[in-house]
C-alpha cells in the first residue's frame, strides 16, 4: 500500500492516519470540520485535500448514519481503488450502500476494537491499534483485491485481523458493547435526580459500572439506531432476569417466609451466573482468562505516590495485569489494588512490604 485517504479525522480516523503515515504510506485527510482536519495534519497524520489520482484505500471514520452515503459519494468521485470504514455496526452500511447506487465489490466493512475516553484528533495515537482486534466483514460481492488492501491496512496499524459475518459481528457487539453502554446509561440516569447525600457516598463499584455512560449521546444514539434489533434482543433477555430479581426481592421484602428460601436461591443463582459470565472475559485480548487476585496497598494523596508504588512493584519482577484505584476522603489517601496472577500475589506482597508499603488485609 502506497497511498490512502482518511475521511473523518477524529480519534479513530487520525489514529489510522498516524499509523499509516509512520509506515511510509502517503495519507490524504478530509473532514467536514476543516479545523479538525488541519489539526490532524499538523500532528503528522497526512496532508490536506483530495489526491490527484485514486489512492489504494479510503478509510471512512464518520458517524454510523453517514457511512454508506459517504462511501457511495466518494466511490462515484473515484477517490480510491478500495473502500472500508471503522464503524461499530456492519450490516446496515452494507445494505444501504447498494440502495444508494454504490459499488459493493470495492467495499469491505471494518471495525477496530480500540478507542478511548477522549475524542478528537488530539487524543489520537499511532499505536492505538497495536495488538488489538480489527474485524473485517467482507460480503459475497467484495473483490479479493479490495479485501487484501484492508488486510494490509490492519497489518500496518499493528492490529490483529478477525474475519466475521456482518450479522454475527452485530450480534456480538450488541452483547459486548452496545447493550452494556445503554444499561450503564440507564443506571447512571437514576443518579440524575438523586439526593446529594446518596450520590456523595458513591463507591468504586458504581464508578466502574457507569464509567462508559459518559459517552457522546448523539453518537451512541446513532449506534443504537443502526443495531437496534440485536440490542433489543440482548435487553429482552436482561429484562427477563431483572423480572426474576425484582420478584425475588419483593418476596423477601414482604417477609413471605414460605417463599423466602426459594427467593434467596433465585438471587444466588443470578449472582452465580454473573460470576460465570465475568470469568469468561479475557483480561488480555486473544488469551484465556487469568485467575487474578488483588494486592491492596494504601498510598498517600500526594504527587508521585502512585508512580513510586508502580516503580517498586516493577522492581519485584511481578507482572501487573491491572490497576484499580479508590480514593478515601478522610484523611485524603488512596487505596490501590494491584491485580496479579494468584501465584504472584505472595512474592509481590513480600517485596512491597520490604519496601515499606502498608498493605491492606
Amino acid at each position: 500500500m502506497r497511498s490512502a485517504a482518511v475521511i473523518g479525522t477524529g480519534l479513530i480516523g487520525t489514529s489510522v492516519a498516524l499509523a499509516l503515515s509512520r509506515r511510509g504510506v502517503s495519507v490524504y485527510l478530509s473532514d467536514a470540520d476543516a479545523g479538525t482536519a488541519r489539526t490532524a495534519a499538523a500532528m503528522g497524520a497526512g496532508r490536506l485535500g483530495p489526491p490527484e489520482s485514486p489512492v489504494d484505500l479510503a478509510v471512512f471514520a464518520v458517524p454510523p448514519a453517514r457511512i454508506s452515503a459517504e462511501v457511495a459519494r466518494w466511490q462515484r468521485a473515484g477517490l480510491a481503488r478500495a473502500y472500508t470504514d471503522v464503524g461499530s455496526v456492519k450490516a446496515r452500511p452494507g445494505r444501504e450502500l447498494s440502495d444508494l447506487g454504490g459499488d459493493p465489490a470495492s467495499y469491505v466493512g471494518g471495525h477496530p476494537l480500540a478507542g478511548g475516553e477522549r475524542s478528537g484528533p488530539l487524543a489520537a495515537r499511532g499505536d492505538l491499534f497495536q495488538g488489538r482486534y480489527w474485524v473485517l466483514t467482507a460480503s459475497d460481492h467484495t473483490d479479493q483485491t479490495v479485501f487484501n488492501h484492508a488486510l494490509e491496512m490492519v497489518s500496518l496499524c499493528g492490529a490483529v485481523p478477525v474475519v466475521m459475518d456482518t450479522a454475527a459481528h452485530d450480534s456480538a457487539v450488541a452483547l459486548t458493547s452496545h447493550a452494556p453502554h445503554l444499561l450503564a446509561a440507564l443506571m447512571a440516569g437514576r443518579l440524575a435526580e438523586a439526593e446529594d447525600g446518596a450520590v456523595r457516598i458513591s463507591g468504586q463499584g458504581l464508578r466502574d459500572m457507569t464509567r462508559i455512560a459518559g459517552g457522546d449521546p448523539g453518537l451512541w444514539s446513532e449506534i443504537l439506531d443502526a443495531n437496534a434489533a440485536a440490542v433489543a434482543d440482548v435487553l429482552a433477555s436482561v429484562a427477563d432476569d431483572l423480572e426474576r430479581a425484582v420478584l425475588a426481592l419483593r418476596t423477601l421484602a414482604d417477609k413471605d417466609a414460605t417463599a423466602a428460601e426459594r427467593s434467596r436461591r433465585e438471587l444466588a443463582e443470578l449472582l452465580r451466573l454473573g460470576n460465570t459470565g465475568r470469568a469468561r472475559i479475557p483480561q488480555k485480548e486473544g488469551r484465556p482468562p487469568l485467575e487474578l487476585t488483588a494486592v491492596p496497598v494504601e498510598i498517600s494523596d500526594r504527587p508521585g505516590a502512585l508512580a513510586h508504588l508502580l516503580a517498586d512493584a516493577g522492581a519485584s519482577g511481578v507482572n501487573i495485569e491491572d490497576v484499580r484505584i479508590e480514593h478515601v476522603p478522610d484523611p485524603p489517601r488512596g487505596l490501590v489494588e494491584l491485580m496479579v496472577e494468584r501465584s504472584a500475589a505472595g512474592p509481590l506482597s513480600t517485596s512491597l512490604r520490604n519496601s515499606g508499603w502498608p498493605l491492606r488485609k
